[in-house]
């Protein structure tokens, strides 16, 4: 009778998480299919030896059904995938008893099993690991954990379509940090963008995804949609102001009714800009009011290359503006109070006296993630509003003119399909060297830095905004190393580790937030400041 009413909880705890039933718990000789039979005899072995006879079987039942071709398997780095030999290392020898079901021990985790219970085994997913910059994540994922303490490295895993290309990232990965394998502390997910149902599996194993698979206006959606299903969060580097903005239209309450955070640009795009605005207010003695940022890019001799996928980006992007705009319009959002004198907008080239060069607009996502961090701090924080402009500079006179053709040139070509299919399969001709489709290589990725200088003007305490000009400016400044692929991994990870160290910090509730409505209470800025994007004060003077 014990036994019969332990197969039961298990029976209507496989009922409650909607997998495969048992076969009938009351039957006298309780039999698995012979597939299932035949992979894991030698973990029923040992189980029954523990367990008796019924208990065992009912246990190897209660395992997450195996999905459609691709969909969600359970694989190992090391190229076990879904045997008994795999999940008889971690599951034999050592299971616990438990009430109201089986808990095996946690290095099962490893392992990347989903167990049949509502724990999930996994802290953090790297989602498109094997793509370019889903490596550098990788890596950052594994360096970070090597260098915490054995008690608090966290269990993770890596995902993608391709088994061989996540195992060759994960021994590429493992070469650079000098360790000799990753393979048994890092489960590995098969799973396609294309079948939903293997991200509903992915999303089901991890309390937090990082999503490194762009385009994001094409593949982003799928992957939201499924972590908020699942109740999984997600961060991911997307520097797409439309997917951005449509993300949050669509799914922001979905995501808050469900408890889920998705933080999207949370690489270099924006958390340089967005973090550097509350730093700059942060540090004020007073009320800040507007603030304009200046990003250098410093290169070595062999100069500066950026990989094929973010120029594919902003050609999409600047091709489809007027969806953008489409956006905007229907949000009927209010807006967002000027508080003391308007920032005036520089011309499309204008001299910096500060640092003596010339500027451009920077046309990343920058300003549309620090207006919607301010209004969420304004609409729910009551935080006093602070004004935004992003530049680039560019140097003398001659990198003007010749960044004013290839601006011009850029964007009379994306107007056009024939145009953008022109721009996309001759990256390197038409970037004039700055993108290609194998990237940078390692020594000019060692050889470039970027610094983004903040000014800011405000307020002293106690003076009033309405009647008097600002009394106040402040210079700051964010330094780090490469942008796309050092400080991007950089700053996505350590958005990762904080969410998972700081949950008492973010928002309450969930939903769809930029890197400074979620991370402005936690200490996200401290971590990158140990990590090597310094964030400091330059100068502060009362006028």
């Amino acid at each position: 009778m014990i036994r019969v009413a332990r197969l039961m909880r298990v029976a209507g705890l496989r009922a409650a998480m909607g997998r495969r039933p048992l076969l009938s718990a009351t039957e006298a000789d309780v039999q698995p299919e012979p597939d299932v039979a035949a992979r894991h005899r030698p973990v029923a072995r040992d189980a029954a030896q523990q367990l008796g006879r019924e208990e065992a079987w009912a246990w190897l039942w209660a395992w997450p059904a195996r999905g459609p071709k691709g969909a969600g398997r359970c694989s190992r780095a090391d190229g076990g995938q879904d045997s008994g030999s795999c999940c008889a290392r971690y599951w034999g020898p050592g299971l616990r008893r438990r009430r109201g079901g089986l808990s095996p021990p946690r290095a099962a985790a490893r392992c990347g099993l989903v167990m049949a219970t509502e724990q999930r085994p996994f802290h953090l997913v790297v989602f498109g690991a094997s793509g370019f910059t889903g490596q550098f994540v990788t890596e950052e994922v594994a360096r970070e954990q090597i260098a915490s303490e054995q008690s608090s490295r966290l269990p993770w895993a890596v995902a993608g379509r391709s088994k061989e290309k996540l195992q060759q990232v994960l021994e590429k990965a493992a070469q650079k940090l000098g360790r000799p394998s990753l393979s048994s502390e890092v489960g590995v997910i098969i799973c396609d963008i294309s079948n939903p149902a293997s991200l509903d599996e992915m999303a089901k194993q991890a309390k937090l995804v990082l999503n490194c698979v762009g385009p994001y206006r094409f593949y982003g959606e799928p992957v939201v949609k499924a972590c908020i299903e699942n109740g999984t969060s997600c961060i991911d580097i997307c520097g797409e102001p439309q997917f951005l903005e449509l993300m949050h239209a669509k799914y922001h309450e979905k995501a808050a009714e469900k408890g889920v955070y998705i933080i999207g640009s949370s690489g270099f795009d924006s958390i340089p800009a967005d973090l550097g605005v509350l730093y700059t207010r942060n540090q004020m003695n007073g009320t800040l009011t507007a603030v304009e940022s200046f990003l250098t890019i410093n290169t070595g001799p062999e100069g500066l290359c950026i990989h094929d996928g973010t120029w594919k980006s902003a050609i999409y992007g600047f091709g489809d503006k007027g969806s953008l705009r489409k956006l905007r319009s229907v949000s009927c959002l209010k807006p967002v109070p000027i508080v003391g004198t308007k920032l005036k907008r520089r011309w499309p080239v204008s001299y910096c006296r500060e640092l003596n060069s010339y500027s451009i607009p920077f046309l990343g996502s920058d300003i549309s993630v620090v207006k919607r961090t301010q209004r969420y701090l304004h609409e729910n924080l009551e935080d006093s509003p602070v004004q935004y402009a992003a530049y680039v500079t560019v140097g003398g006179i001659t990198s003007v003119i010749k960044l004013m053709f290839a601006g011009l040139f850029f964007l009379f070509f994306v107007k056009f399909s024939i145009g953008r299919q022109l721009l996309i399969k001759f990256p390197w001709l038409f970037s004039f060297g700055y993108f290609s489709k194998q990237g940078p290589t390692q020594k000019q990725m060692d050889e470039t830095s970027f610094t983004m200088t903040f000014f800011g003007q405000g307020y002293s305490h106690g003076t009033c905004v309405e009647k008097n000009k600002p009394n106040i400016r402040i210079c700051t400044q964010v330094k780090g190393p490469e942008a796309g692929y050092v400080a991007t991994p950089i700053a996505m990870v350590q958005a990762a580790m904080t969410f998972l160290s700081d949950a008492s910090d973010l928002p309450k509730g969930g939903g769809v937030f930029t890197p400074g409505a979620a991370f402005s209470r936690t200490k996200l800025i401290d971590r990158l400041n140990k990590h090597g994007i310094e964030f400091s004060v330059i100068s502060s003077s009362e006028v």
